[in-house]
């Protein structure tokens, strides 16, 4: 499974206005919608981080380089991406006439993070921190987007650190609670194994745990001893008898 691992950066929106709360901003106080300033990507397993900006290349070559990517990758791993950056990105494919990228499973783990478990924040800084797998670049803040806009080359150079280690860092949550992920694109289906593995890591270390049943059927439960993952076997172990059956009045 090709499992593409994901961050963009973007400009600000530049608009005209009279407060600084409580603003409502109309469509025609937009001087410049915000846009994609670079990506930074990787294929899940590979140490290599590739990095796009528009202060090597065209806006349309940039978002031409990303575009080719996910038309390959199989899953997208992002933190807040269903929301944010796949959208975003598909806003760019569709203003320079580019056809949707063939389909992909989205793997957003921000979803996991509120769905799974009661951090205090569950921003990615956060919880990298509070997994020992490490923290977020330190930067100036709105400053360094505002230098990146002005070409600054200083600027762009930390602002290609940070993006890169936005990606590493959700690998690594990734890795992190790949077993607690609902929904993940089943492993099975693009192995050429004929050994089942884990549904969520690919692992063959699948240990048999017990049984799970449903109102007619028992099967083989089984943990992962990689991730962790609980699944079972999709091979009927017995028939469930029911001595006396029931039904709604």
């Amino acid at each position: 499974m090709k499992i593409l691992i994901l961050d963009i950066e973007t400009s600000p929106n530049l608009v005209h206005v009279w407060q600084l709360f409580k603003q409502t901003v109309s469509i025609n106080q937009i001087l410049e919608s915000s846009y994609v300033m670079c990506w930074a990507a990787k294929w899940y397993g590979s140490r290599k981080v590739m990095f796009s900006s528009t202060f090597k290349t065209s806006h349309e070559n940039m978002i031409k380089e990303i575009h080719e990517l996910i038309d390959q990758a199989d899953a997208i791993v992002t933190y807040n991406g269903k929301r944010f950056d796949m959208p975003t990105l598909n806003k760019e494919f569709l203003k320079y006439n580019m056809n949707p990228p063939s389909p992909y499973k989205d793997i957003d783990l921000i979803q996991t993070v509120r769905n799974s478990f009661n951090f205090p924040s569950n921003k990615l800084d956060y919880v990298s921190q509070q997994l020992n797998i490490g923290k977020k670049v330190s930067h100036s803040g709105h400053e360094l987007w505002i230098k990146c806009l002005n070409n600054n080359a200083q600027a762009w150079a930390t602002m290609a650190k940070y993006n890169k280690q936005d990606v590493v860092l959700t690998e690594e949550v990734y890795d992190k609670i790949k077993g607690w992920i609902k929904n993940h694109p089943n492993h099975n289906a693009l192995t050429d194994s004929n050994d089942p593995v884990c549904i969520n890591c690919g692992s063959h270390q699948l240990q048999k745990r017990g049984f799970a049943c449903n109102t007619k059927y028992i099967f083989q439960r089984l943990q992962c001893q990689n991730c962790g993952k609980w699944m079972r076997s999709n091979k009927v172990v017995n028939r469930k008898v029911q001595s006396e059956s029931v039904t709604n009045i």
